[in-house]
Order: C-alpha cells, then sequence, then structure tokens
C-alpha cells in the first residue's frame, strides 16, 4: 500500500486542514514512500488474511499488500490506486511474481469502487478520508468483514485491535506505526423476546439493545420484571451477553450466545449456577430469539473534508 512522503512541516498543514474539515492535497506535492514489509506482514496477521479471503486494498501503491497476500496465502482481490503509473508498476509486479491470477490493480476513485466483495479491506489515508470512506464501509461491507489501517483511524470508531510495530528509518512521525483493526459489526439494536424455561416454568423473556457500532448496551424484562443486561458483546454477527433477574422470588441467569440472521438470533443459552464463592456453567440449551421491533445502529455523521479523491492519500 502507499505511503506518500511529506515533509513535517507540509504535514502540519494537512492535518491542521484535516481538523478545519477541508484539504485537497496534490499528487506534485508529494513522494511515494513504500510501505515497509514488517508493516506489510502485520496487517495480514492482524486481519487475519487466508485463502479464502477477498482483500480490496485502498490506495495500493506498489501492490505489495495484495501481492504479499496472494503470495502466503493465495489470497485473491484487487487495489485500487489514483496514479497510473504505480497501478501499472504493481501490475508488472503482480505479472512476474506468478500472482496476475489472483491480483490487480486499477486506476480509479476509491470512493466509486464497490467493496461488496471484499472480506478484507486495508488502507492507509489521511483521517478525513477514513471519515468520508465511513458510512460507505457500512453499508457495502458483510457483518464480520475486516478494516486494517495503517496509523490513521474511522474517529470515534473504535478500533477491536491494534498492534505497534517498530519502524526504524520511519520518513515521519515517530519511528513506529499503529496497525488498528475494525470488524463490520450486525446491527442488533431493537426489541427480542423469547421463551425459555425458569425453574421448570417456561416465561417470556426480552431484551432492548441499542447500539454505537459495535459498543451496545441494553435492558432486559423475564416474566414482566425487570431483568439485569450485561457483558454484551458484538463481533461481526456475533453476539453474547449475560442476563438475569428474580421472578417470582427466584434467581435465573443464563449466558446467551448467538448469531443473527435477518430478525432472528440463533444460539445457546446456558444457566449460570452459583457454587460457594464462585460461579459455574450448567446445562447449554437451544436458544432463538424473534426481533419484535427494528432499532437502528447508531454509525455516527462524520463531517467530510472537501476533497474528492484518493489524491489525498498518505
Amino acid at each position: 500500500m502507499s505511503l506518500l512522503h511529506i515533509t513535517r512541516k507540509v504535514v502540519r498543514a494537512l492535518l491542521a486542514g484535516v481538523l478545519c474539515g477541508s484539504f485537497a492535497a496534490q499528487a506534485s506535492d508529494v513522494h511515494y514512500v513504500p510501505t515497509p514489509m514488517n508493516v506489510v506482514d502485520a496487517i495480514l496477521e492482524l486481519g487475519g488474511v487466508g485463502a479464502g479471503d477477498f482483500l480490496v486494498d485502498l490506495g495500493s501503491g506498489d501492490g505489495r499488500i495484495s501481492i504479499q497476500a496472494a503470495k502466503r496465502f493465495g489470497t485473491r482481490g484487487f487495489g485500487v490506486e489514483i496514479e497510473s503509473h504505480l497501478a501499472r508498476m504493481a501490475n508488472e509486479a503482480a505479472q512476474k511474481q506468478g500472482v496476475a491470477d489472483k491480483v490487480n490493480f486499477e486506476v480509479r476513485d476509491l470512493f466509486n469502487t464497490d467493496l461488496g466483495r471484499a472480506s478484507v479491506v486495508t488502507a492507509y489515508l489521511l483521517p478525513a478520508l477514513n471519515l468520508r470512506l465511513r458510512p460507505q464501509l457500512f453499508e457495502q461491507l458483510r457483518p464480520g468483514s475486516r478494516i486494517v489501517t495503517h496509523d490513521f483511524d474511522f474517529g470515534d470508531w473504535k478500533p477491536d485491535a491494534r498492534v505497534t510495530v517498530n519502524v526504524p528509518d520511519k520518513p515521519y512521525g515517530p519511528p513506529r506505526s499503529e496497525i488498528m483493526l475494525w470488524v463490520i459489526p450486525a446491527d442488533f439494536s431493537g426489541t427480542w423476546s423469547w421463551r425459555l424455561p425458569v425453574e421448570g416454568v417456561e416465561q417470556m423473556h426480552e431484551a432492548v439493545i441499542g447500539q454505537t457500532f459495535q459498543q451496545a448496551a441494553g435492558k432486559g424484562r423475564i416474566a414482566g420484571g425487570a431483568a439485569a443486561l450485561g457483558r454484551l458483546e458484538i463481533r461481526g454477527d456475533a453476539i453474547s451477553f449475560v442476563m438475569g433477574g428474580e421472578p417470582a422470588g427466584k434467581a435465573a441467569w443464563r449466558e446467551f450466545r448467538g448469531r443473527i440472521n435477518g430478525d432472528t438470533i440463533t444460539g445457546s443459552a446456558v444457566m449460570i449456577v452459583e457454587g460457594g464463592s464462585a460461579a459455574g456453567y450448567g446445562a447449554s440449551v437451544p436458544w432463538q430469539a424473534v426481533r419484535t421491533q427494528r432499532g437502528r445502529m447508531n454509525i455516527g455523521e462524520p463531517q467530510f473534508g472537501s476533497g474528492s479523491s484518493n489524491k489525498e492519500q498518505k
């Protein structure tokens, strides 16, 4: 993936432009610097890239991320690059390294690129471009798809994981790179209901879930009474949480795990059994919840810069 070498003075000017919401870096202002191979390998590792993935590299430069993925894992995909000479160089490199049947590189604007086939997206873009890209990622990518960025994040959408890679000869900033991973979450927001036995008597359960990106919180009811709902975690199309209450004076705590398919979650529920000072788990039973009222996941409303193409890449 390409990195455009900018002097510290220009970097400060560009970042100031980002903060005020408008800037337009020109290709003539910058020089291409390739991503170090240890950073490339860290990107592929953090993204869990494998043979079954389709990788789209936004700002692909000389193509080294896509080519390395194809060589190591047999990963298919394509790269998007605004500079025609870099796309040509990348296609020639793919041909020479025997992976042209798996990856190719195209000259186009990343915002006019269909990302729907991607299971992994890699990007090395300035913050304002990442914010512009964010709604497109949520609109086009399937839940569970991974996004890996180099150095720059997506604002208030926090990463699921990150690693720091030492880069002693980095041409700008500290001698290290931050690699960050995001997993597209499914939308679990809304009201869910299901029936399960409590002390041998089948009871109606209900969970109301609010969601911002992959972060969620909720409240529950069992047999019409308030129930606590906590430890709520979302990753891709999977959800887990603990819910409990004391309907009719009897405690009933369970851990729920499942995967979403439209307005249905299917998985298992496990009774949490108190044993002295520690809690254990009882038998697992099938669990299926139905969404009776839809909510809407909050993905924010980022303020976009005035630039319109990936000429603004770093």
